[in-house]
């Protein structure tokens, strides 16, 4: 069996690691794994990973020592073109040219959605791999990439706490998240942040400054806000709506961005990922199709991408309280 393997849309920390599962999981068993650069625009660009000697095919050794680099060996992109009914059916025929049995996609909601609708002009295996550092994804319990961006995140917001502390200040740090609050209410308990605002729970203006003025009262000098990026009309809007609102304490403003999508993987995600190229593998070879492997009470599982992309998976209720509890 010939099974592709790519990476699609943002990066993420683990990928790498994914791809060194699938690669050795399928190689050992006999069959051959290529790597396709640049995700969707790699098929549509016949663009194959080839080592130094020119071989397109992955080896054992082809993957050696990637696990512990971030991004992604085989590069990402989005592709606008593989979004249209033309753009899959090329991509269809490009994979039956080079006789590929199944693919495997790494990537979130976008890279899966694309999986999902491609089954209907191609009949080769689809097995889908979660890489995002939002973990917004139904079907598993975490995503690759996530526990890297939270503990990156938490360093950044470790070091802002100094200055914070040294002015008397407030910092107001944006963390990625469009749709889903994961890192940004992961990063608040960890960090010890006094708030956090995402996109499931909206906060009311007054709320904040009514908890502002009693940390305040309480003797906090120093206080970190942490703001999903998808939070109402973004942190500048945030905090000149605190300010005109008698904020007590001056403000200032750090967008992470995409610093979270970087770095090394740390071991939960090396070992999360690990495990989900080799159940991809097994799923492929046991004949499975259009589904995305997952882990769920740290037990593998496989998902229907259909239910996998059809909503974004919220925060569990539990953790807002927990962090209203331990942040007074």
């Amino acid at each position: 069996m010939k099974i592709g393997v790519f990476c699609s849309g943002g990066d993420a920390p683990g990928m790498n690691a994914c791809i060194r599962a699938i690669v050795r999981s399928a190689v050992s068993q006999g069959h051959e794994v290529v790597g396709i650069m640049r995700g969707y625009q790699g098929i549509l660009d016949e663009a194959f990973y080839s080592t130094q000697d020119g071989n397109v095919q992955l080896m054992m050794r082809s993957v050696s020592g990637i696990s512990m680099l971030g991004g992604t060996v085989l590069h990402s992109s989005r592709c606008p073109d593989f979004q249209t009914e033309e753009g899959m059916r090329r991509a269809a025929e490009i994979l039956k040219k080079h006789h590929f049995d199944a693919i495997i996609p790494i990537g979130g909601n976008g890279t899966l959605s694309g999986a999902h609708e491609f089954r209907q002009f191609w009949d080769g295996k689809i097995v889908g791999c979660p890489g995002t550092i939002d973990n917004d994804l139904c079907g598993t319990d975490y995503t690759i990439g996530f526990h890297t961006a939270v503990q990156t995140a938490v360093e950044a917001v470790d070091k802002l706490r100094d200055t914070a502390h040294s002015h008397d200040r407030m910092f107001i740090i944006e963390l990625m998240g469009r749709h889903c609050g994961y890192i940004t209410l992961y990063t608040a308990i960890a960090a010890g942040c006094e708030i956090a605002c995402i996109p499931e729970k909206t906060l009311k203006t007054e709320e904040m400054i009514e908890k502002l003025h009693e940390l305040k009262r309480a003797g906090k000098d120093s206080i970190i806000m942490a703001v999903a990026e998808g939070y109402l009309e973004g942190v500048l809007s945030l905090q000149k709506k605190l300010e005109a609102a008698g904020c007590p304490f001056p403000i200032r403003v750090v967008v992470l961005g995409h610093l979270l999508r970087g770095g090394a993987p740390v071991a939960e995600d090396r070992i999360l990922a690990t495990l989900l190229g080799y159940h991809a593998v097994k799923a492929v070879l046991q004949g499975q199709t259009d589904v995305m492997a997952g882990i769920t009470c740290n037990s593998p599982k496989l998902f229907p991408l259909e239910e996998v992309i059809k909503d974004h998976r919220q925060v569990p209720d539990y953790m807002v309280e927990l962090l209203k509890v331990v942040s007074k």
